[in-house]
C-alpha cells in the first residue's frame, strides 16, 4: 500500500490537526507537561487564527472526549441555539422559504469558546493565558496564509467591497504566504483575559471570562452589530436576530455519547442533533455485507465502495427524515430489526430514490432543490456563490497523551465569509441556523433556542470496549462518508492509520445539502481516480454518475490511537491539500 507519510509512533503524546501550526501548537503543550485536553484547546483557538475560512471564535464546538480515570466517552455540545426571535413567522414575514447561508440572519448562538473553556475548567490542568497565548501571538504577530485562505478571499472580494465593508477592510490586502494580523482579535483576547486575571484562581478565572464572553463585552457588541442589516444569500440586506439576552442564556454542556457496537469495536458518535448516527446507521448496514467487502493493495473493489454508496443513501435519507434537536428514535434506527429491512432495499443497481425509513417524513420542498446550483465534485472545501454562500467549512483536530486522555474536536463556523466582520471584535458570527427546514413538523424545523442538526461529527472508536482512536475530517454532509472509507480501510482492509487516510475516497451527493441552497444530485458518487478505471467503468455500469475529483482531493481525515496494552500512541494526517500534520513522541 503506498503511503504519503509514516505513521507516527510514540509514548508522550500525539496531536493530529488540519494544519501544521495547531499540530505543532498542540505538542508544545504536551511538552510543556499539559494534558490531551490543554493541548486540545490551545490548538483549537489556533485554528481560529490559521484556517479562518474553516473555523473562528464566532463558531461551535462539539467534541468526543475520555479521561484517564473514566474511560467512557462523553460528548461537549459547544453548538449554540437559535435566537428567541428566529421563528418561523420572521423569515415568512420576509418571503423566505430557506435561511440564507451567509450573513446574520443565520446566525446561532456562538458556542466554540464556552464550550472549549469548559473542557479546560474542567479536564485540563493549565490556565486561560497559557493555552490562549498562541492564539494570541498569531493574531497579533501574524499568521503565513494558506493559498486555500485568499482563495476564499478573492471569491467574496465583491461582496466585501460593496456590501461587508469590515470585511473588506481586514481581509482584501491578504496575501498567500504572508503574515496576516488580526489586531482586533488580539486585543480582544487580551481584554478576556485582562478580566479573568483579575481572580487569581484558575477555575475562577475560566469562570470569569465565561460570563466576560457571554454577560460582558463580546455580547453586547453582537448585539448592536446585529441591528444592522447586511447583504446575504437572498439578495437582500437584512439584520441579525442574536440578543445579548441569547447569549446569557446558553452555555456548552456534556452529553453521554452514542456508542454502537460491532464486533470487536464500538463507534462513538454524538447524538441526533448531529449527523453523527448516520455513520453508525452506515457501519451496521455494511456488517450485514462483510463477507462481500474487500481492498486489494490498499484500493477498495466496485462492490465495496457501490455498497457503501447505497448504505450511505439509505443512512442520509433517514438523516433528513429523522435527526434533529428533538426525541428521535434511534433505538428503532440503530435495530437489527430495521438494520435488515433496510438492508434489503440494496440491489446491484444504483438507487436514484431518497428513501427514509419507518415512515419518515421529507421536506416537502425537497423535490425543487434537485440540482439547484448543485456542486458536482464538491470536496467539502469552501464552495462559494455570488453572494457569499458557503459550505463544508470546517476543521479538525485530535490529541491522546500517556496518561490516556483523548479528544476528537471538529470545530467550525464563523469562518471570514459567512457573515460581515465585527471590527471591535475582529470576528464575525456563524452561519449555522441554515440548516434549519423552515418547513414545520419536521425534526429539523426551526424554532427558538433550538441546536441546528449540524454536519460536524467527531469520531472515536472502541477496541474490546476500551477508547483505541479518534478521528474526524471536515467536510459537511461528507464528513461522516468519508470517515466510513477510514473507518472501512483501517477495521476491515487492516489499513494502519497513515495508510487509512491515504487510500482512495469517496461520497455521494444523492441527499440534500445541509447547506444553502440544500441541493442534491440523485445517483451522483464523486471518486478519486486512484480506485482506477476499471473500478469507476464498473461502478457507471451498475447506474452511478461517476464524477472523477481527481486522484487526491477528499477529505481532511486525521486520527491519533493508544494501544491500552502497551501504551503506544500513534497519529496520522491527511496529506492532501498539503496542510494537515500529525505530530508527536
Amino acid at each position: 500500500m503506498f503511503t504519503t507519510r509514516p505513521e507516527l509512533a510514540g509514548t508522550h503524546g500525539m496531536v493530529a490537526s488540519t494544519h501544521w501550526l495547531a499540530s505543532a501548537t498542540g505538542m508544545a503543550v504536551l511538552e510543556d507537561g499539559g494534558n490531551a485536553f490543554d493541548a486540545a484547546v490551545a490548538a483549537g483557538f489556533v485554528l481560529q487564527v490559521a484556517e479562518p475560512h474553516l473555523n473562528g471564535p464566532g463558531g461551535q464546538v462539539p467534541a468526543i472526549f475520555v479521561t484517564a480515570s473514566d474511560r467512557t466517552p462523553r460528548v461537549l455540545a459547544g453548538q449554540g441555539v437559535s435566537p428567541a426571535a428566529a421563528t418561523p413567522e420572521h423569515f415568512a414575514d420576509l418571503g423566505l422559504d430557506l435561511i440564507p447561508g451567509s450573513g446574520l440572519l443565520a446566525a446561532t448562538v456562538p458556542g466554540a469558546w464556552d464550550g472549549w473553556l469548559l473542557l479546560l475548567r474542567d479536564h485540563g490542568t493549565k490556565r486561560l493565558r497559557d493555552v490562549l497565548k498562541y492564539a494570541i501571538a498569531y493574531a497579533r504577530d501574524g499568521v503565513p496564509l494558506v493559498d486555500r485562505v485568499t482563495e476564499t478571499i478573492a471569491a467574496v472580494s465583491d461582496l466585501f467591497r460593496d456590501h461587508w465593508t469590515s470585511s473588506a477592510e481586514l481581509w482584501l490586502h491578504a496575501r498567500p504566504g504572508e503574515l496576516h494580523r488580526n489586531p482586533a482579535l488580539a486585543a480582544t483576547w487580551e481584554r478576556l483575559l485582562r478580566e479573568a486575571e483579575s481572580v487569581n484562581d484558575r477555575d475562577a478565572q475560566i469562570e470569569t471570562t465565561r460570563r466576560a464572553w457571554s454577560r460582558g463585552f463580546i455580547a453586547e457588541a453582537i448585539d448592536a452589530f446585529s441591528r444592522q442589516a447586511f447583504r446575504d444569500d437572498s439578495g437582500r440586506d437584512h439584520a441579525g436576530l442574536l440578543t445579548a439576552d441569547d447569549l446569557a442564556s446558553w452555555e456548552a454542556t456534556y452529553e453521554d455519547a452514542l456508542i454502537t457496537d460491532v464486533g470487536d469495536w464500538g463507534l462513538v458518535k454524538l447524538g441526533a442533533w448531529t449527523q453523527g448516527p448516520a455513520l453508525a446507521q452506515q457501519v451496521l448496514l455494511l456488517d450485514g455485507f462483510r463477507d462481500e467487502l474487500s481492498y486489494v493493495d490498499g484500493v477498495p473493489t466496485a462492490r465495496t465502495v457501490h455498497l457503501a454508496t447505497e448504505c450511505a443513501k439509505l443512512a442520509f435519507a433517514d438523516r433528513e427524515a429523522w435527526y434533529g434537536d428533538t426525541d428521535v428514535p434511534l433505538d428503532v434506527l440503530l435495530s437489527a430489526e430495521y438494520t435488515a429491512a433496510r438492508r434489503a432495499l440494496i440491489t446491484d443497481e444504483a438507487s436514484a430514490e431518497l428513501r427514509p425509513g419507518n415512515g419518515g417524513r421529507l421536506p416537502s420542498i425537497i423535490e425543487k432543490l434537485r440540482g439547484a446550483q448543485a456542486g458536482s465534485g464538491a470536496t467539502g472545501e469552501p464552495t462559494i456563490g455570488p453572494q457569499g454562500q458557503t459550505r463544508g467549512d470546517t476543521v479538525h483536530i485530535d490529541v491522546v497523551d500517556a496518561a490516556g486522555n483523548m479528544v476528537s474536536a471538529t470545530p467550525s463556523g464563523g469562518w471570514l465569509q459567512s457573515s460581515p466582520t465585527i471590527p471591535e471584535l475582529g470576528f464575525c458570527l456563524d452561519s449555522r441556523a441554515q440548516m434549519f427546514w423552515l418547513e414545520q413538523g419536521l425534526p429539523n424545523s426551526l424554532r427558538p433556542g433550538k441546536r441546528p442538526r449540524i454536519t460536524l461529527s467527531p469520531s472515536m472508536a472502541l477496541r474490546h470496549g476500551e477508547p483505541t482512536i479518534a478521528f474526524g475530517t471536515p467536510g459537511g454532509d461528507q464528513q461522516d462518508q468519508w470517515q466510513l472509507c477510514f473507518w472501512l480501510a483501517h477495521t476491515l482492509g487492516g489499513l494502519n492509520l497513515q495508510e487509512a487516510i491515504d487510500s482512495p475516497a469517496w461520497h455521494t451527493t444523492a441527499f440534500p445539502s445541509s447547506f444553502y441552497p440544500r441541493s442534491w444530485t440523485p445517483r451522483e458518487l464523486v471518486v478519486e481516480s486512484r480506485l482506477g478505471k476499471s473500478t469507476m467503468d464498473e461502478l457507471a455500469e451498475r447506474g452511478h454518475q461517476v464524477v472523477d475529483a481527481g486522484p487526491w482531493s477528499l477529505g481532511r481525515l486525521s486520527a491519533v490511537s493508544r494501544d491500552p496494552a502497551t501504551g503506544i500512541l500513534r497519529a496520522a494526517a491527511n496529506a492532501r491539500g498539503a496542510q494537515g500534520y500529525a505530530a508527536g513522541r
